[in-house]
């Protein structure tokens, strides 16, 4: 943004700038020459001016999109946390009532095949 700045006031100050006094009077050929360039140079300020509105703008929608992405992911990643350790919770309740299963099923085959001596 800076340097777009800089280079529509170089190029103003260039454009603007007073072209060398010619000696004798001066010409109204070179008046309207002069109004001319003054004319296009102006132009060309509102467009740079226009060109760094339209920049300015488009910048400020992209980082507010960015950030309410980043909100976004914020609010995903404690989410999936939370789904992780209901996950994991979950896994550990499967492996104790498996580990409940297996004695029972251990039980029943130790009460149905009593061991010989």
């Amino acid at each position: 943004m800076r340097f777009l700045t800089m280079i529509v006031l170089m190029t103003a100050t260039l454009c603007l700038a007073q072209a060398p006094v010619e000696v004798g009077k001066p010409s109204a050929e070179n008046l309207q020459r002069d109004q001319f360039k003054a004319g296009n140079a102006y132009r060309e300020m509102q467009n740079t001016e226009r060109a760094s509105r339209d920049a300015e703008q488009d910048f400020r929608q992209a980082d507010s999109i960015h950030k309410d992405t980043l909100k976004r992911a914020d609010e995903a990643k404690l989410q999936a946390d939370a789904a992780k350790k209901k996950f994991d919770a979950a896994k550990a309740k499967e492996a104790q009532a498996r580990k409940a299963y297996d004695a029972a099923v251990n039980a029943v085959d130790r009460d149905a095949h009593p061991a010989k001596k």
